[in-house]
């Protein structure tokens, strides 16, 4: 996905992918009074009831964005789901 990376899982259930964001993507949080990564994190979540942290709550490296996730969840469709939400995330806030 664009502006996304990610290391292999290092022996837990959780990934922390950073995600690079839009000037404009980082102005619309700060309107709506969130943190670039609580904002992101909420918006997918209303779009495809997938739950993920924001990385500010484990202490990221000061000036990149980062959330949690686990990858628990059975199938595949949530994955899908993600990978839709962050392709229209990033072309609405270009």
């Amino acid at each position: 996905m664009e502006g996304v990376e990610c290391g292999p899982p290092q022996g837990s259930m959780y990934l922390f992918p950073t995600i690079t964001l839009s000037q404009k993507a980082k102005e619309a949080a700060e309107k709506d009074g969130k943190t670039p990564d609580a904002f992101y994190a909420m918006k997918m979540l209303e779009a495809t009831g997938v739950c993920v942290v924001p990385g500010a709550g484990f202490g990221q490296k000061e000036g990149t964005l980062h959330f949690r996730t686990t990858f628990l969840a059975p199938g595949t469709s949530w994955v899908e789901n993600v990978a839709k939400f962050h392709g229209d995330f990033m072309e609405k806030y270009r």
